[in-house]
Order: C-alpha cells, then sequence, then structure tokens
C-alpha cells in the first residue's frame, strides 16, 4: 500500500484527487487531510484524519507521499518543507511559479533521495488519448497544424479580479494543462510565438492566450478565452491527408461537477454525440468521412503511475525536464502583461 496525505482541504482535493485515489483501494491509503482552518464543508473520506496541524502529517512515519492542492502562490512553499521534512510530494499544477523555484525543488528532491512531481492529469483526457490514437493510424498523413482549445463564457470571473496577479491568470492556471499534453506528446518545440492577454486592460487579470508551437514544418496552437460565447473545438488536427475534429472536451470534470463519480461505469464515457469526425482521402483517393469512438479517460492512472513509481521502482511518468519547460514557457509568456 501507498500511503499519502492532502495539505489542502478544497475543491481541489476534493474533486480532482480524492475520486480517483480512493478509487484505487488496493494500493492506495489516504490517511490524513491538513487545512490550516480544520473546517471540513465537503463530505469526509471515511477512515481518514482531519487535522488543522500540519505536524500530523509530518511527523508521521507511516505517510510516504505528501499531495499539495493549496492556492498556486504556495507550491514552492510547501513543496519545499515537505521534501525537507523527508516526504515524497505530488504538487498541483502550475507546479511552480517560476523556473528558478522548479529547479530548486527538483534539485532538493534528488539531494533527498526523494519523489517529486506535478500533477497533470489531463495526460488522461478523452479528447487528447483520442486525437493521439487518430495521429498514429496514420490515415491523416504528415501532420501539418494542430488547434487546441480551452475556452469559456465566463465573464464574471475576470470582472471579479481587479489586478493581475500570476495566481489568478489563465495561463498559469490552464495553459499549465493544455502546454503539458503538446510537450508530453510532441516534445521541445523549434520555436514558440507568445500572444498573452488581458481582455479588460492593462492591470486586470489574464483572461487570455494563444501560444504557437513550432516543430519542423508542424504548428500546434494553444488558445483559450474567458470570452468565448460559443466554444471552439477542443482539437483539430490537419494532416496532408485528412482532418479530425473533436468538438468536445473529456467530460470526466462535467460528471465530478455534478457529483457523479468515478465508481460509475459510465463515469466520464463519451455518448455518440461527442465522438470525434476523423475526414481523409486513402492511398487509392477515395473519399472518407467517420466517427471514431473516444477513448476513456481517467485521471486515477496518475495515482496509478505514482504507485508504480514509488512502490516498483518505474520511472516517472512526468518527467522532470517535460515540467521544467512547462514552466520556463509559461514565466516567459506571462511578461507579455501589463501592470
Amino acid at each position: 500500500m501507498l500511503t499519502i496525505a492532502y495539505i489542502g482541504n478544497g475543491k481541489s482535493t476534493n474533486r480532482y484527487h480524492l475520486p480517483f485515489s480512493t478509487k484505487l483501494k488496493d494500493k492506495i491509503k489516504v490517511k490524513t487531510i491538513y487545512s490550516p482552518s480544520g473546517r471540513i464543508t465537503w463530505e469526509k473520506n471515511p477512515g481518514t484524519v482531519y487535522t488543522s496541524d500540519i505536524n500530523d502529517i509530518y511527523n508521521d512515519p507511516e505517510i510516504q507521499l505528501v499531495v499539495v492542492t493549496t492556492p498556486s502562490p504556495l507550491h514552492f512553499k510547501l513543496g519545499k518543507e515537505v521534501l525537507e521534512h523527508g516526504k515524497n510530494v505530488l504538487i498541483e499544477k502550475p507546479f511552480t511559479e517560476t523556473l528558478a523555484e522548479a529547479q530548486e525543488l527538483y534539485r532538493l528532491a534528488d539531494e533527498k533521495g526523494l519523489f517529486i512531481q506535478c500533477y497533470q492529469n489531463r495526460r488522461y483526457d478523452s479528447d487528447f488519448l483520442t486525437v493521439q490514437k487518430v495521429i498514429e493510424s496514420g490515415v491523416l498523413g504528415d501532420l501539418l497544424e494542430v488547434e487546441m482549445h480551452y475556452d469559456y463564457y465566463r465573464p464574471e470571473v475576470p470582472e471579479s479580479v481587479e489586478k493581475f496577479s500570476i495566481g489568478t491568470s489563465y495561463l498559469y492556471g490552464h495553459a499549465c494543462h493544455t502546454l503539458d499534453q503538446v510537450i508530453s506528446y510532441f516534445g521541445r518545440p523549434d520555436d514558440v510565438h507568445y500572444e498573452v492577454r488581458q481582455l479588460l486592460g492593462d492591470d486586470r487579470m489574464n483572461d487570455y492566450f494563444d501560444l504557437d508551437l513550432f516543430y519542423g514544418r508542424m504548428k500546434v496552437s494553444v488558445k483559450s478565452s474567458y470570452f468565448r460565447l460559443k466554444e471552439r473545438p477542443s482539437f483539430v488536427v490537419y494532416g496532408k491527408k485528412g482532418v479530425f475534429v473533436k468538438a468536445t472536451k473529456d467530460r470526466q470534470e462535467e460528471h465530478l461537477k455534478m457529483f457523479y463519480m468515478p465508481d460509475n461505469k459510465d463515469f466520464g464515457i463519451d455518448l455518440p454525440e461527442h465522438y470525434g469526425t476523423l475526414t481523409y482521402m486513402d492511398d487509392a483517393g477515395v473519399y472518407h468521412e467517420e466517427k471514431v469512438v473516444s477513448e476513456v479517460g481517467d485521471y486515477s492512472r496518475v495515482y496509478e503511475d505514482i504507485y508504480e513509481t514509488l512502490i516498483n521502482g518505474k520511472p516517472k511518468a512526468v518527467k522532470d525536464e517535460e515540467t521544467l519547460l512547462q514552466i520556463e514557457m509559461l514565466e516567459k509568456g506571462i511578461q507579455q502583461v501589463k501592470h
């Protein structure tokens, strides 16, 4: 068994972590959850100790992994603290605010022989896994362009933020997902073009970004906005022979928001109306258009990966250099905002 604890008892822990760590009952034990206030506003996890004393985690020799799910400005401080107490650590996204902070955490973990990783659950999004399946089928031919969109229509969010901060920026909050997907699949780009904007004006929240990553002749565009009344497709993949359009996103978050949990067999599963459309010309010049059954997304695979690393010695699924590159790109992109 892998015995874990959480620092933080808010939405992140209860919506995006516990439903997936507790799913692996034969592998993971959630022993302790810490929050400074001690208030419990979510349903308690059976068998878990809730505490307002962080030393209940740091001084417990049974706890092997500490998961940091606090607001992002605290990630570096708490990640370092956990390592200094001799514990392995998983840090919610974004990992840190600066490349220097990320490098320091990895150095400290190496010195102490400890595990540290960023929680990149969106590698196991259904739409992203389906795109990989289509690309690897070869029917699109040589890839030319990939468009990735993560849109909302939530004007009340940026309008409620009166001053810019990295902690509330859309780039750090959401490009950390999409950039990780690109880096995990395509690697380090040859070049990057950044467009990071504040649609409401100077010193307001960063509420829009449009990043172009170049890989030889191929361009991958990562685009997001809080002001899209009609969302753009989640993925559009263009090749020399065809195109794949996946209009809708992974449904795990949609179900979690309805408190429809992973113990349901159809949790996060796409229905036929969510399937992407693949259009291509085959080698004989014949036109094809068909629906592609979506792959099944599953965020618990992050915890499966960590279990395999800490218990069975397998390599980390989220490589240090991938997270370092991502933070380097976020830090460079956010420099475009105006204070």
